[in-house]
């Protein structure tokens, strides 16, 4: 007979995955908004093309980014299972918050954010690990700038080759949307890659702290069911934050959404390597941002970035705030 102690762990891994799955829904946007408003693909088309290549991620990439998440951030000797459901909880409320806003906030940090919220309502401050958050925090000011000056270069090389080659609007416009298609696939993987991996390490967390294994090891199921989640999510779309992605920033043509999805991947593909959780929210907005300036520093409508901004800076003080209340009232009544 299946313990219930058992039966609850088996339940948080099921919310850690549809957390996972809002994470897809919700970051859907990142991935094809550009393809979208560029009309290169047609919304149906492009989740299909982004929800692919966020599950084929695992092949490509290792699981650093778990291990920073799942025991270099929070002690997880201090961890116990609902830590961990309150922690999940906390990051899928603010995603919800945030979706239902058309905010593109960053369900990386939300996660974060509950989990640490979750810990330091039970166990207090000192279960935070410094040295795993200071280089995630960087990354939170880092990330948008890498991404910004990227697309910005990006695009100002692009505009010097399309003028020594003497190249016509509609060439341009020709091989620019085939491009695109290998920029989109190429944010995706980054994509699926590192933000996949948050979901692994909170349930390697989970199964560690459950004495389900003796060591911080990630099972191959875990890496498989995180990226079905993520990709699942991402077929239901996130049509709020397309729209502000895709056309509320700057707008956007198929050279403008190769430079943008390029930029980010590069930027993705470097902190992934690193082992950092970086928020591809983060990153996309900023090279979005960037390709427009290029452009011209008054095609972006910064007062639209600024609200973007605001999201993420209240993004982990708040999902912690939540985090830490739902812990308080499962303890309070007895749950888990």
């Amino acid at each position: 007979m299946v313990s219930l102690s058992l039966l609850f762990i088996i339940l948080i891994i099921l919310i850690a995955l549809a957390f996972d799955f809002t994470n897809g829904m919700h970051d859907a946007a990142n991935s094809i908004a550009t393809i979208v408003s560029t009309r290169v693909l047609s919304p149906r088309l492009a989740v299909v093309w982004a929800a692919f290549f966020n599950f084929v991620a695992f092949l490509i990439f290792g699981t650093g980014v778990a291990t920073t998440i799942g025991k270099g951030m929070i002690d997880i000797e201090t961890i116990t299972p609902t830590v961990v459901l309150a922690g999940v909880i906390g990051a899928i409320s603010w995603n919800l918050i945030t979706w239902y806003f058309g905010l593109p906030s960053s369900s990386s940090h939300a996660l974060i954010g509950g989990y640490a919220g979750a810990a330091i309502a039970k166990s207090g401050f000192g279960v935070i690990i410094g040295s795993g958050w200071y280089i995630t925090l960087i990354f939170i000011a880092l990330a948008p700038a890498m991404g910004l000056f990227l697309g910005y270069s990006l695009k100002i090389i692009t505009s010097w080759i399309i003028y020594w080659l003497k190249q016509r609007p509609a060439a341009v416009d020709m091989w620019s949307r085939v491009l695109q298609f290998f920029s989109a696939a190429a944010y995706s993987l980054g994509h699926g890659g590192n933000d996949a991996q948050k979901t692994m390490g909170i349930i390697t967390s989970l199964l560690f702290a459950g004495g389900l294994i003796t060591e911080f090891k990630i099972p191959l199921w875990v890496v498989l069911s995180a990226h079905g989640a993520i990709a699942l999510g991402t077929l239901t779309g996130g049509w709020r934050i397309v729209k502000t992605m895709g056309q509320r920033i700057t707008k956007l043509r198929p050279i403008d959404g190769f430079c943008a999805e390029t930029s980010s991947a590069a930027s993705i593909f470097l902190a992934t390597h690193l082992g950092v959780p970086v928020s591809t929210t983060h990153v996309i907005t900023g090279a979005v941002s960037g390709v427009g300036s290029a452009n011209r520093l008054s095609a972006v409508r910064w007062n639209v970035t600024l609200r973007i901004v605001w999201a993420w800076l209240f993004t982990i003080p708040a999902a912690g705030v939540i985090g830490g209340l739902i812990y308080l009232l499962i303890r309070l009544f007895s749950i888990g």
